[in-house]
């Protein structure tokens, strides 16, 4: 006579006949990527992934970067630190570009450079300070000696600077900061008798 078996013990049976299941293989873990930009420890890292987006060899990347076989093997050991020139003609080569980046990934332009950037005397004006165009009286840190006024000058001091920034930012996109309060304004009584009281030997360069 056959014994009757129900469902709860069928699946119980299968459960424990069947085979145990294979063990993943203990593979190698990648190490974690990068940072996304360049630096001298990850050159040798770039250097392949040109190869690899490019589909090319050493020798074949040495002859289109117009570099040695060799200076494209120490590159990618690490031993040799390349120029801009030369890790830019290698980028070129798998359609790719250096650029510079902030903190939240937006591209920095660089700075242009014209008749209208430089003095009388054909020097650019400092890059990390606001030009004057047509200064007014006190704009130009030689009008107390009376002397010519140029047609451009800057702002040496930087508080001022940003102070001036601020309240432009603020009135230009006053959408933008329409709930922050108004910058101080750095032509006001109250700012003029603070640079009054700063050190006269201060920096402002």
């Amino acid at each position: 006579m056959r014994r009757r078996i129900d469902d709860g013990q069928a699946r119980r049976i299968m459960t424990e006949q069947r085979p145990p299941a294979p063990q993943e293989p203990a593979g190698i873990e990648p190490p974690p990527l990068p940072p996304p930009f360049v630096t001298a420890e990850s050159v040798p890292g770039l250097v392949r992934a040109v190869r690899r987006r490019a589909d090319k060899s050493q020798r074949e990347l040495a002859k289109a970067a117009g570099v040695a076989r060799s200076t494209v093997a120490k590159l990618e050991t690490g031993d040799l630190t390349p120029s801009l020139p030369t890790l830019v003609r290698m980028l070129e080569v798998a359609d790719l570009a250096l650029v510079a980046t902030d903190p939240n990934g937006a591209v920095v332009q660089p700075m242009s450079s014209w008749d209208d950037t430089r003095d009388g005397g054909g020097k650019l004006f400092p890059a990390h300070l606001d030009l004057i165009i047509d200064p007014k009286w006190g704009e130009w840190w030689a009008d107390k000696y009376g002397l010519a006024r140029p047609p451009e000058t800057y702002h040496r001091d930087r508080a001022y600077r940003d102070a001036k920034r601020a309240l432009s930012q603020w009135a230009v996109r006053v959408q933008q900061f329409r709930h922050d309060p108004v910058p101080e304004n750095p032509d006001s009584p109250l700012w003029n008798r603070r640079r009054a009281a700063w050190p006269r030997d201060r920096d402002f360069t």
